[in-house]
């Protein structure tokens, strides 16, 4: 059984943090970014990560070609062996940074989730308060007003003043 490989682990963290297939996030991530950055920002690491996992197999079918059984590399081979196997090593040390990046966006995620619930709450309950407030208001402008009482000295009787 093959062992899976870094792009498949974060494809299933994503998936499974996001809860739709990781074709149609990426399309989401492309088409309205600014709906949930931190879905683009994993996408972005997402790819820079499909890159690495393309070279790290590259590397890997090098060196099975260069060890093969009962292959004899070449004197002229020795470097190239070498190369490929300290190329193989940074792309695996890439490969599991990017991996630890796009967890790090996920719990970001998660623990970012219960405080912009709580905002959102407290705001729509802000907003019930003022609405409550603005029909009470309302209700009283409608009603006519108490008839004033005049209060003061009473006005001068008809007639000259001397």
């Amino acid at each position: 059984m093959p062992t899976a490989t870094t792009l498949n682990q974060a494809a299933t963290m994503i998936e499974n943090a996001w809860g739709q297939p990781i074709e149609m996030l990426q399309i989401l991530a492309v088409r309205r970014p600014s709906d949930d950055p931190l879905l683009r920002s994993t996408m972005h690491i997402y790819a820079a990560l499909a890159i690495t996992d393309h070279s790290v197999t590259a590397h890997q079918n090098r060196l099975h070609a260069l060890t093969r059984p009962g292959y004899v590399p070449a004197f002229y081979e020795l470097e190239r062996l070498t190369g490929s196997a300290a190329e193989l090593r940074v792309a695996h040390a890439e490969s599991h940074t990017y991996l630890q990046a796009i967890r790090r966006v996920i719990e970001a995620r998660k623990d970012a989730a219960p405080a912009d619930r709580a905002s959102a709450v407290r705001l729509a309950q802000a907003a019930v308060a003022r609405s409550g407030h603005a029909q009470i208001a309302l209700g009283r402008a409608s009603d006519p007003p108490p008839p004033s009482t005049v209060v003061g000295p009473s006005a001068p009787a008809a007639g000259p003043h001397r």
